[in-house]
C-alpha cells in the first residue's frame, strides 16, 4: 500500500510536472512575441529619436532666422527713421531767418516764429503756414559781439 501511495503521489507530481512543461512552453511563445514587440518598440522610438533631432535642427535654424529678422528690422526702422529725418531736412523747404539775436527764442523757437513771421512778411496765410522743425543752424555761440546764427524752419 505504500508503494501504491509512493506511485500515485509520483503520478500527480509527474502531471503536475507535466501541467507546468506545457504551460512553460506556452509562455516561452508569449515571451517570443513579447520581445517582438519590444524590438518594434525600440525601432520606433530610434525613429522618433532621429525625426526629434531633425525637428531641433530645424528649430535651432529658425530661431537664428528669427533673430536675424529681428535685427534686420532693427535696421529698417533705423532707417526708415534716418530718411524721414532727411526727407524733413531737406533745404528745398526750409526758409532762413537771419538775424535774431541769440537766445530770444527762450525755450520755443517755434512759438517765437508764429509771433514774428506776420510782422516779417506783412500778411498771413491761408491755410497756416507749419513748421514741421525750427532749428538755429551751428554751434551755440555765447559772444553776444559776433553775428548770431540763423533760424531755419
Amino acid at each position: 500500500m505504500a508503494d501504491s501511495a509512493q506511485e500515485s503521489t509520483m503520478d500527480r507530481i509527474l502531471q503536475e510536472i507535466l501541467a507546468v512543461g506545457r504551460r512553460l512552453e506556452g509562455m516561452d511563445g508569449e515571451m517570443a512575441s513579447l520581445t517582438a514587440e519590444t524590438k518594434s518598440i525600440c525601432m520606433d522610438i530610434a525613429g522618433f529619436q532621429t525625426h526629434l533631432l531633425g525637428l531641433e535642427q530645424r528649430v535651432t535654424t529658425v530661431e537664428a532666422q528669427a533673430t536675424s529678422f529681428q535685427d534686420r528690422d532693427q535696421e529698417v526702422l533705423f532707417l526708415c527713421s534716418k530718411m524721414t529725418d532727411l526727407e524733413d531736412r531737406s533745404r528745398r523747404d526750409n526758409v532762413r531767418f537771419p538775424g535774431f539775436p541769440e537766445n530770444i527764442e527762450g525755450d520755443d523757437i517755434q512759438a517765437l516764429l508764429w509771433e514774428t513771421r506776420p510782422k516779417l512778411t506783412g500778411f498771413t496765410f491761408d491755410p497756416p503756414l507749419e513748421f514741421q522743425r525750427a532749428h538755429r543752424l551751428g554751434p551755440r555761440r555765447f559772444d553776444m559781439a559776433t553775428r548770431p546764427r540763423p533760424i531755419i524752419a
